[in-house]
């Protein structure tokens, strides 16, 4: 490389160095420069300073560092290797947010106390909450980290590990621990709404720890009592774990079990199925009063589907949450039937109250997964069972050395089966729960039998 040389621009001096780089077409040397010096000694140090910054990788040249934020948001995306919710998640935190407070600036220009205010400015905005303003400025901070791999900055504006103004504890959500009979009454209340699929859903959900979309996505092949011997098979790699299934759940000591294979999400408005959150696939043992459930639910109707919508879809497609799931924790006042002549006012159909479930208004279906979790902790399982049961990985030795073993899965079973069991000797006799459709045939028989074997339980 050859020494800075300056040259005098009017009354100041300009100097220009070799950037060490070569045009990607024409093969002849990058040079970049810097005027307003008072003095040819001057010049030529600044110069000296930038090649060494060169020689030291601490460089940054005025043409990369130009870059403008709004063009490097496009090329940055592009860069993504995520799954599509990431993916949506990342983009819309950049059209909202990012480009819009730093797309007219250099990339290199972005300071620290500009990012500081900006994140206060954040923590102000009242329509943005602590976990997504976080996740906001995870994005940007990568970002950051890019730009300055990229070559863009010398160090990002963004502070690592240190912690300025006020110390303020992360708030977290209340929760309660979860009964049994506020399960049973949301399952309740959800045949009251639903029908039979609602009865079972919610107890599949506290009983087995799934994700919501991965409840939507089951398929009959799927679930107890079709799988393991229905299981497509479609992946050849796994034809070991398929003949491990045959013998683990339905050999001389059979298990009933669910397995999860997907879930439903939506990809440009369209529904699909994709694998389970982490790549999570796996089994979960039933205890046996939900397999007999389950059994039953599949016998009642041919959709694909375990859990059909009211209307007999893809749950999927419905808004769960505001359309199923409310009315069934918040509870409904009963309609009044709709009066010839009266308007738009009432149903075609009067339907019935649904009582409120202490500790559920308002809270989202997510805790029932959390209950189940608690469940299984106070029952004292293993971390390994427990972790892998929820779709998560341990990390360590701990991860590594770990097996579920079928005497843990049993053990999950049989809990889950006692816990059921206990309530169920405790309910009114000849109970049973409403539904706006007939319950399957032999219900009320199975339900009392539950009840007897509570009973003998408790002794």
């Amino acid at each position: 490389m050859t020494l800075p040389y300056a040259e005098q621009r009017g009354g100041k001096w300009r100097v220009r160095w070799n950037t060490g780089k070569k045009h990607p077409t024409n093969g002849r040397w990058l040079y970049d420069g810097q005027g307003g010096f008072d003095s040819r000694d001057e010049a030529i140090a600044y110069g000296l300073d930038r090649e060494s910054d060169i020689r030291n990788d601490r460089y940054t040249s005025r043409r990369d560092g130009a870059i403008l934020m709004s063009e490097y948001c496009r090329t940055w995306q592009q860069t993504l290797d995520v799954g599509h919710l990431r993916r949506r998640n990342i983009e819309s935190y950049i059209r909202l947010y990012i480009e819009p407070r730093w797309g007219d600036m250099a990339v290199a220009d972005i300071k620290p106390s500009a990012y500081r205010a900006w994140e206060l400015w954040l923590k102000d905005q009242p329509n943005i909450g602590e976990r997504y303003r976080r996740e906001i400025l995870l994005v940007f901070s990568m970002m950051m980290d890019d730009a300055v791999n990229d070559g863009m900055r010398q160090a990002s504006p963004v502070p690592k590990q240190r912690k300025r103004g006020r110390y303020v504890k992360a708030k977290r959500e209340r929760k309660r621990p979860m009964l049994m009979a506020d399960v049973h009454q949301l399952a309740a209340n959800a045949a009251t709404f639903w029908g039979f699929p609602g009865y079972v859903y919610i107890l599949t959900m506290a009983f087995t720890g799934m994700r919501p979309g991965e409840a939507y996505a089951l398929r009959r092949e799927y679930c107890h009592p079709a799988w393991p011997t229905a299981d497509p098979r479609i992946d050849p790699a796994e034809e070991v774990r398929y003949d491990e299934d045959l013998e683990r759940y339905a050999g001389a000591q059979p298990m009933p079990a669910i397995r999860v294979e997907w879930q439903h999400q939506r990809e440009d408005g369209e529904l699909k199925l994709f694998p389970p959150k982490y790549e999570s696939r796996r089994t979960l043992v039933v205890p046996q009063f939900l397999g007999e459930l389950l059994e039953m639910l599949c016998a009642s109707h041919d959709s694909e589907w375990v859990f059909p919508s009211i209307n007999g879809g893809e749950l999927a497609k419905a808004n769960f949450t505001y359309h199923y799931w409310r009315p069934i924790a918040d509870g409904r006042k009963a309609s009044v039937p709709r009066q010839k002549g009266s308007g738009r006012g009432g149903t075609w159909r009067p339907l019935p109250a649904i009582p409120a479930v202490p500790g559920w208004a308002g809270k989202r279906q997510y805790l029932l997964r959390h209950g189940h979790k608690e469940w299984l902790d106070e029952d004292g399982h293993s971390r390994i069972a427990v972790e892998s049961r929820m779709g998560h990985e341990l990390a360590g030795v701990e991860g590594l050395y770990g097996n579920v073993t079928p005497p843990m899965e049993r053990a999950i079973m049989d809990s889950l089966q006692g816990r059921w069991l206990r309530f169920a000797g405790g309910l009114p006799e000849g109970w049973e729960p409403g539904s706006p459709t007939g319950l399957p045939v032999g219900f009320s028989e199975w339900l009392n039998a539950q009840v007897k074997a509570g009973l003998a339980l408790l002794g």
